[in-house]
C-alpha cells in the first residue's frame, strides 16, 4: 500500500527526491512519515507530514530535508539535501493514525510500511 522509491547513489553534498506511492489509504486520515535505518542502528524517524499538512522533522534533518504531499495523486515526498555519510540508509515511508509528534519519535505507532530504498553517499 505504500511504494518507495528515489534512492540511489550520491556525492556527500548530493541531493535528492523519495517519492512514497500510497494505495488503499486517504492522506485525509494518516500522517504518513519517513523513517531510516542505517546497518547496525536502529530505525529512526527524520520528517512526518500530518493529514492537515503539517511538517515535522528530526532535529538532525532541520533545513535539509523537506516533507511535502500530493493529495491529488496520493503520494508524498521527500527532497533530502546536503547529505553527508550519516544520511545513508535504507528509507521508508509509513502510514499512521498518530499525529506527527507521536510518530516521528516511535516506530510502533506505524501501522502501515513500504518497502524501502537505498540512499548511499560516498565520494
Amino acid at each position: 500500500q505504500l511504494q518507495a522509491s528515489g534512492g540511489g547513489s550520491v556525492l556527500p553534498g548530493g541531493s535528492l527526491r523519495l517519492s512514497c506511492e500510497i494505495s488503499g489509504l486517504s492522506l485525509r486520515h494518516y500522517a504518513i512519515a519517513w523513517f531510516r535505518q542505517a546497518p547496525g542502528k536502529e530505525r529512526e524517524g527524520v520528517a512526518c507530514i500530518s493529514h492537515e499538512g503539517g511538517e515535522h522533522y528530526a532535529d538532525s534533518v532541520k533545513g535539509r530535508f523537506t516533507i511535502s504531499s500530493d493529495n491529488a495523486k496520493n503520494m508524498v515526498f521527500l527532497q533530502v539535501e546536503s547529505l553527508n555519510a550519516d544520511d545513508a540508509a535504507v528509507y521508508y515511508c509509513a502510514a499512521s493514525p498518530s499525529i506527527c509528534e507521536v510518530v516521528l519519535h516511535t516506530a510502533r505507532a506505524v501501522f502501515h510500511w513500504g518497502q524501502g530504498t537505498l540512499v548511499t553517499v560516498s565520494s
